[in-house]
């Protein structure tokens, strides 16, 4: 099988390496091109990465935190046999350190420019702010460390085909070269693309700047790459003909004539003087008009402000440029990644042309609208194409409603991972769920609302005792995990630590919240001074969505959310999206309305009267989503 077929088998389930097992990556020989030059002396020169420690690598700075992934939705089209595309919201390092190595063909992103605090912070999500807040710490060198730790991870996740493709602009894109050779080899270096946009503002202390920078670099020297071609002007000036003339061509069995144009001003003359007739202007052929293979500079415009594809998204980039980088480096069934996915032109563009992709995003709300944007767009190309299902999944961040209804194996598994303990397979020991180390672990029901009883406690107590470590050791702890404790339970659980100080028999058991400070201790202890360890694995809620409206107008009518009641403590809604014909399958927001202020009511102009479902959904800043549904007698 060549390396082009592996690249369309289903993405295998992947299990991330332990501490122990964790294996640094060499970095590209380049001794030669950072040879310190001999004759100006001795002079220092930086062959690593900035960050890099050649002992522990990247970890050094940002440990690993292996925490499971949760499935709260697959969107589904139809086709449940096609391995499933997958939209992640988390932080896209330890996303991408659970990745398998080699497993993906394309990688483009655009991440935060070097352009200022408030230019990357799009909505006020929790991580987003606390994201972006470390970027800026340390000033350029503190930014290329960030992004470099998530350059090596990318590295590792390309196939030896496969590409990488970095959006910039000004700012950085020099400082981001320099470190992309070190970590990727300057011989792997392919193209500075320059994106060329219009812009129409008055400058006066210097030039417009109207490009951004996209740094293409291979995995290595087989990688894979698809000549495009574009469309491009000649330029008039270089032609030796002027003017126009007419020719004589074949179509549909017919021969027509047909204009061709070299000189557009001595064509307008013409026609003004009526040597040509306006019945032949639609066979008009441009000569200045032809095709060649892309140059390193293109020319797409900006998003028109009317385009369907336009979200409302701040930093959204036009579908086009994202085409041409997916046609160049991928094949139909080949894997693009984008893990900074924003407004999801990446997975939208991929979808679209029969790749297989992954995207994550940090914000809750860009993984929302990226969800929607899927989902419409998938609704148009239904008709043409076998489309796979998507899997909307969480890292980190966990809705505790879906874990109350997971199996209970699966549920006990999830929150033994999450509390970095390894599950108990002794079938002899049915009690003990889990151990952490060499301490017996035991993990309540789902049921959120489950209090774990004195029974519970006396039970677990017994199952230690009768454990062989205990027989052949001197264990004599046991740590218990549920959403809550009844006082019986804790009373229990005190009078054996009681006795455990007088008689080595009794067993010394510890209650631990699964939504508390202590159960996440094993993560925050791992927070370093460049890495903000401490939000990491929190369990929220989505909030109780209530929609208020009002006829304002014949078929038009006022919506609003106001009485939304947030249930995460401290967290605000930064964003509703609306959809005025829910089909009570899929929410697809209505055109114009995937982004919209909570505390901005908004005013919908129906098609027509009769009766219409309404679908709202709330996103708060801790991560909380929640969905309305009513039906409108609409008037």
């Amino acid at each position: 099988m060549s390396e082009r077929e592996v690249s369309r088998e289903p993405m295998e389930a992947y299990i991330p390496p332990t501490d122990d097992e964790e294996r640094v990556e060499a970095l590209p020989q380049q001794e030669e091109f950072w040879r310190p030059p001999v004759r100006f002396g001795t002079i220092p020169v930086e062959k690593e990465p900035l960050g890099w420690d050649k002992r522990k690598g990247f970890y050094k700075l940002f440990p690993r935190v292996s925490l499971p992934f949760q499935i709260v939705e697959r969107v589904s089209f139809g086709h449940p046999d096609l391995p499933a595309n997958r939209l992640i919201w988390g932080d896209n390092l330890h996303v991408m350190r659970q990745l398998p190595s080699e497993s993906i063909d394309l990688i483009y992103i655009d991440p935060p420019f070097f352009s200022g605090r408030q230019y990357n912070i799009i909505f006020g999500d929790q991580n987003e702010v606390r994201s972006f807040t470390d970027i800026w710490e340390g000033g350029m060198p503190g930014y290329l460390i960030w992004l470099n730790a998530r350059l090596y991870e990318m590295k590792r996740l390309l196939k030896k085909t496969g590409s990488i493709y970095v959006h910039c602009d000004w700012h950085a894109s020099h400082y981001i070269k320099v470190e992309m050779d070190k970590i990727f080899g300057y011989e792997n270096f392919r193209n500075e693309i320059v994106w060329f946009y219009r812009r129409w503002t008055n400058v006066q202390s210097n030039f417009q700047r109207m490009h951004d920078v996209i740094l293409f670099y291979s995995k290595s020297d087989r990688y894979l790459f698809n000549k495009v071609e574009i469309p491009v002007r000649e330029y008039l000036q270089e032609r030796k003909q002027k003017g126009w003339n007419s020719n004589t061509v074949e179509s549909g069995g017919k021969r027509i004539r047909q204009l061709i144009v070299y000189d557009r001003e001595a064509f307008t003359q013409a026609v003004q003087a009526g040597r040509v007739k306006p019945e032949e202007w639609d066979k008009i052929v441009y000569a200045e008009q032809r095709t060649l293979y892309a140059p390193d500079v293109w020319e797409i415009p900006f998003i028109n402000p009317v385009a369907k594809e336009r979200i409302g998204y701040p930093t959204q980039k036009p579908e086009a440029l994202v085409e041409r980088i997916i046609k160049a480096s991928t094949q139909e069934g080949d894997v693009v990644a984008d893990f900074f996915c924003g407004g999801g032109t990446t997975p939208a563009v991929a979808q679209r042309l029969g790749r297989r992709w992954i995207a994550c995003d940090q914000s809750r709300v860009a993984v929302a609208v990226t969800a929607d944007r899927l989902i419409r767009g998938a609704q148009q190309l239904q008709m043409d194409l076998a489309i796979p299902d998507f899997t909307v999944e969480y890292w980190g961040v966990y809705e505790a409603r879906r874990l109350s209804q997971m199996p209970e194996c699966a549920f006990r598994a999830f929150i033994l991972r999450c509390f970095g303990a390894t599950p108990n397979t002794d079938p002899n020991e049915p009690h003990i769920h889990g151990y952490k180390g060499s301490v017996p672990v035991w993990v309540c029901p789902p049921d959120a609302r489950y209090e774990v009883s004195h029974t519970d406690v006396v039970a677990f107590a017994n199952a230690v005792r009768r454990s062989i470590r205990y027989q052949q050791s001197d264990l004599r702890e046991g740590i218990m995990l549920g959403w809550a404790f009844t006082p019986e339970a804790r009373e229990a659980a005190e009078q054996l630590r009681q006795r455990a100080g007088v008689d080595v028999n009794f067993i010394r058991l510890e209650l631990i919240r699964i939504d508390s400070p202590r159960f996440r201790q094993h993560v925050a202890s791992l927070s370093t001074n460049h890495a903000d360890y401490e939000n990491f694995l929190t369990f929220i809620q989505p909030p109780r969505v209530e929609v208020g409206y009002e006829r304002v107008a014949s078929l038009t009518y006022r919506f609003d959310v106001s009485d939304t009641v947030v249930v995460n403590p401290g967290a605000r809604i930064i964003n509703v999206q609306w959809d005025f014909d829910y089909d009570g399958r899929q929410f697809r927001s209505t055109q114009g309305y995937a982004l919209s202020k909570a505390s901005a009511p908004v005013v919908y102009k129906f098609p027509r009267a009769g009766k219409f479902t309404i679908a709202c959904k709330v996103q708060d800043d801790k991560g909380g989503e929640g969905m309305w549904v009513g039906e409108v007698e609409v008037k």
